[in-house]
């Protein structure tokens, strides 16, 4: 049988009501109180009922969490991350998976059945259509890896992709690569058009470098692989920037099975920094965002919508870094 309230009452030798005060957040009881009744808690191995105390706060500290491409590895290290700090923080996510999803006002249907405080959609590949429905909704929302924009609509935490593609063209570049191309994810992705346009631009101050720029179909091994396969029957570049550490792996198996060798053949440079591009039979070469910043910022940026539904739109943004591994060879010389 449950441990009940009556009987943690009992056992610290209060009321019922100093009991309840103690597992509500806000409420008013003296220290030596809450004391008594956690010990008692305690020893009798009592948990409060979750959905009973959100009737008298009015808060379920449900955060809807919106994800989609769940082919992708670098998905399980986000929902790693995001589903144990909001339960570090008190709160309980509610995991969503929305690959294929194009209807948002479905969306904002599904979690207003559950009650939910808040919401965090984790994609760079979901339309902002659909974080700008929950605002609508009256939900506090947060887009972890969207796009930022001078004057958002809804808070947006993740990276500037427009300098991730810079900072790709700048590194093949300082390698001696010319002839260069952008293995980008589905074109119609607001990360893959900031990723292109920032690499390409920045091939304007190198005269002597030619580009170009192929879509595969999807964020995924396969995709990658079929695009570069494609690649390959054509004439293909020295060196690419691939939009996403798994797409960059489905090219290296491809330029591999065509008996071509990376980076002597072609060098490969990729984004994210998921977890296996640095396995030894990978050792991919890419451009890293700071995933636990990104993710504890966008739980902190919820947290406080959700205490202060008025708050202005906030965009918080991650410089990202280059790490080498074996896809690309070493810096030309002077």
């Amino acid at each position: 049988m449950a441990i009940t309230l009556k009987e943690v009452a009992a056992r610290a030798g209060v009321s019922r009501s100093a009991v309840s005060r103690t597992f509500t957040d806000g409420a008013s009881v003296s220290a030596k109180t809450r004391a008594k009744v956690e010990k008692a808690a305690r020893e009798l191995g009592y948990a409060p009922n979750a959905l009973a105390s959100s009737l008298t706060t009015g808060r379920t500290k449900l955060v809807g969490l919106i994800i989609n491409n769940f082919r992708n590895p670098l998905i399980l290290e986000v929902c790693d991350l995001f589903t144990r700090g909001l339960q570090d923080r008190g709160l309980r996510p509610l995991l969503v998976n929305l690959s294929g999803a194009t209807d948002p006002a479905a969306s904002v249907r599904m979690l207003r059945q559950y009650s939910v405080d808040g919401v965090i959609v984790a994609s760079s590949t979901l339309q902002p259509d659909f974080a700008a429905a929950f605002q609508r909704a009256g939900l506090p929302v947060v887009h972890a890896f969207g796009r930022g924009s001078p004057r958002p609509d809804v808070h947006v935490v993740g990276i500037d992709n427009i300098a991730c593609g810079r900072i790709a063209a700048s590194e093949l570049l300082r390698r001696g690569y010319r002839r260069l191309g952008f293995l980008g994810g589905p074109e119609s992705a607001s990360s893959t058009q900031d990723r292109a346009a920032g690499f390409l631009s920045a091939l304007a101050d190198a005269p002597d470098a030619t580009a170009t720029a192929s879509y595969a179909a999807a964020y995924t091994h396969d995709a990658g692989r079929a695009e570069m396969a494609r690649l390959l029957r054509a004439a293909p570049a020295e060196a690419y920037f691939c939009g996403d550490d798994l797409l960059a792996v489905g090219a290296l198996d491809a330029i591999r099975a065509a008996g071509l060798s990376v980076p002597r053949d072609i060098g490969l440079i990729g984004l994210n920094g998921m977890e296996m591009s640095g396995w030894d039979m990978i050792g991919l070469t890419t451009i890293r965002q700071p995933l636990a910043q990104i993710i504890d910022a966008a739980i902190d940026l919820v947290t406080a919508a959700i205490d202060d539904p008025a708050r202005p739109p906030e965009i918080r943004l991650f410089p990202c870094e280059v790490v080498e591994r074996a896809t690309l060879r070493a810096p030309a010389t002077p």
